[in-house]
């Protein structure tokens, strides 16, 4: 099969509309750990008590694996409940296609983060922060400027607040939109606090 360019996101969407139709918990508990068992044995995939593979012949295993895993898997869509299919040479295609290296954060702060090999001497890019994880209102702001004053950290990532001036930031409510305004507000502030306004998040 010969490609010509990366998937668009309207081919996405066409290919996720016309999918065939999965549980999402058909997806969650089957489709995916039996798809990732298969890849696991076919390409005997082992890391042996080691949680970032050092040998080069692992490395190759794994990324052979984690492609057929895709183009067997495809993509899961939840709100439509179907699966996108995506052939190898697609997945290739987006790889090649894919921006080397982007930057983050502004001014004295901006840090480049460009793509990484096995065994690469050039530092990778810090993120510091809970992740996504739910913060309470009283630590969100405490919590990330203490992510940002460290000098190692490059850039932020989020916490999630989970209450909004004491009201559950609920999902698909207007509560959910004043934590996230609250959320950058909050972050912002935090670069700023410790003299790095630029930092990217």
């Amino acid at each position: 099969m010969t490609v010509s360019r990366a998937l668009n996101v309207f081919d996405s969407f066409d290919r996720f509309v016309t999918g065939s139709k999965v549980r999402e918990d058909t997806w969650d508990y089957v489709t995916i750990p039996t798809n990732a068992m298969n890849m696991k044995e076919k390409w005997n995939i082992s890391f042996d008590n080691k949680i970032i593979p050092e040998d080069d012949d692992l490395s190759d295993r794994l990324f052979h694996a984690g492609l057929e895993m895709l183009a067997v898997t495809g993509f899961y869509n939840t709100n439509l409940g179907r699966a996108l299919s995506i052939s190898e040479e697609e997945i290739l295609e987006g790889i090649k296609s894919a921006p080397k290296k982007i930057r983050l954060g502004r001014g004295k702060e901006m840090v480049s983060c460009k793509s990484r090999h096995g065994n690469s001497r050039r530092k990778p890019i810090i993120q510091g922060g809970p992740t996504g994880a739910s913060v309470s209102e009283d630590m969100f702001s405490p919590m990330m400027q203490s992510y940002a004053q460290e000098a190692t950290v490059d850039v932020l990532v989020s916490g999630v607040l989970n209450t909004v001036s004491g009201h559950p930031a609920t999902t698909n409510t207007p509560w959910e939109i004043k934590a996230t305004l609250a959320e950058i507000r909050y972050v912002r502030e935090a670069c700023c606090m410790v003299g790095r306004p630029g930092m990217g998040i």
